[in-house]
């Protein structure tokens, strides 16, 4: 019985029965893997294929995360004009074209505008499939559908990663080049997925049937936004301040952080849809957020216990931390979906998306600058002013969608 349940849940993950989601789920799968590979080779492919330094890439990449910021908000207001489809087909091509042009990058000059290209339409695919959700589903459908393409995008990620590693294991110029190449094939097959979406856009019957609402000019939106892009900076939480905590605090091994970075996909790929189905609803998206406020106020306790004991204590105070981490990523990811969805005025869906998806963008650059001036520069003391932090942020957003369900 166990078995078949999970077949279901495999196909209607994989092959959902309506023709929008399962369009979008193919294109995932596609641009997924692309971002494996990519994250996987990428740095190695600047420094030592491209003869770009490190301190050049890093910052070429900051400044292409604040052109990012800039673009989320302007897709949503474009996707209101020309439709979310477009934009996210044109986007998903053009990002593909800029990854193609990383393979004749020369000079910090042309890698910053090509990173700055690349970056800025991948936050633009981002707003407009989000977009595109909104538009095509209502209610919880809309959640769930959200969360199994997230299950769907961690799957595909992993597997490009694993592609990957043959490439990192050949380490040759060619090897690297055509991992390059075929991160942009795969961004082209992602968008022939996208041609066969069919939804409402600019051109179909109008809807609208009251003057919309600007979500520059909604208060509720625009807290609710800014409180997520609090929530938001636990990725980079995970992704910078962990492994630069595990290598200058901790006794814990290099290899531990392939390792909580491993179980964290593992997690986050089994439970996404049960959390989304935990969100059906504003109150209970509000809940789901302090939740997991609470849950990353725990995992930064543990983060910071991780100095204490043998190697081995070590390296399970931090896979305990990391579960607890990623069962706040869950539960927060399904809560922020549900309030950006049901907050948003239905007949301006892409400039609400577009704000949403902006603070996001914004939680991300930030949060390398904000980890490590906190627990990375101070220590314990600073793992408990995140731990504040996320807490914060978690009850004001159960706050804020109590009193708007009421």
């Amino acid at each position: 019985m166990l078995i078949v349940a999970s077949r279901s849940t495999v196909r209607r993950t994989l092959l959902p029965d309506d023709p929008v989601a399962r369009a979008l789920t193919w294109s995932t799968m596609s641009s997924a893997l692309s971002r494996g590979v990519f994250f996987s080779v990428s740095v190695l492919f600047f420094t030592r294929v491209a003869g770009l330094t490190p301190t050049t890439v890093g910052f070429g990449l900051t400044i292409a995360g604040a052109a990012a910021v800039a673009a989320s908000l302007g897709a949503g207001y474009l996707a209101g004009l020309v439709g979310a489809r477009r934009v996210l087909l044109f986007s998903t091509a053009g990002q593909g074209l800029a990854l193609l042009a990383y393979l004749v990058v020369s000079s910090p000059t042309t890698f910053v505008g090509v990173a700055c290209a690349a970056v800025g339409q991948q936050a633009m695919q981002r707003t407009a499939l989000n977009t595109m959700i909104a538009q095509s589903f209502t209610g919880p459908e809309r959640v769930e559908v959200r969360a199994r393409l997230r299950v769907v995008m961690n799957c595909f990620i992993g597997a490009g990663t694993a592609l990957a590693a043959v490439v990192l294991a050949i380490g040759t110029r060619p090897a690297y080049l055509l991992a390059m190449a075929s991160t942009a094939a795969l961004l082209f097959v992602s968008a022939l997925s996208v041609r066969r979406v069919t939804t409402p856009g600019p051109s179909g019957p109008p809807r609208v049937t009251h003057r919309r609402r600007s979500p520059l000019s909604d208060r509720t939106y625009l807290a609710a936004t800014a409180l997520n892009a609090v929530m938001t900076m636990q990725f980079g939480m995970l992704t910078v301040g962990v492994p630069l905590w595990i290598a200058g605090w901790t006794t814990a091994p290099a290899v531990t952080v392939a390792v909580l970075l491993a179980l964290n996909t593992v997690i986050v790929s089994l439970l996404q849809v049960w959390a989304a189905r935990g969100a059906r609803d504003l109150p209970a998206a509000g809940r789901s957020v302090a939740g997991a406020g609470a849950l990353l106020a725990v995992a930064c306790g543990l983060y910071a216990a991780a100095t204490y004991g043998g190697v081995a204590m070590v390296v399970v105070v931090l896979a305990l931390a990391t579960v607890a981490h990623s069962l706040a990523e869950v539960v927060s990811e399904a809560g922020s979906w549900t309030l950006a969805f049901e907050l948003a005025d239905p007949d301006n869906a892409g400039a609400y998306q577009g704000v949403s998806q902006t603070g996001a963008a914004l939680g991300s650059m930030l949060a390398p600058l904000v980890v490590t001036a906190t627990a990375i520069e101070h220590g314990r003391v600073g793992w408990v002013v995140l731990a504040a932090l996320f807490l914060a942020a978690g009850l004001s957003t159960r706050e804020l969608a109590r009193r708007q369900a009421t």
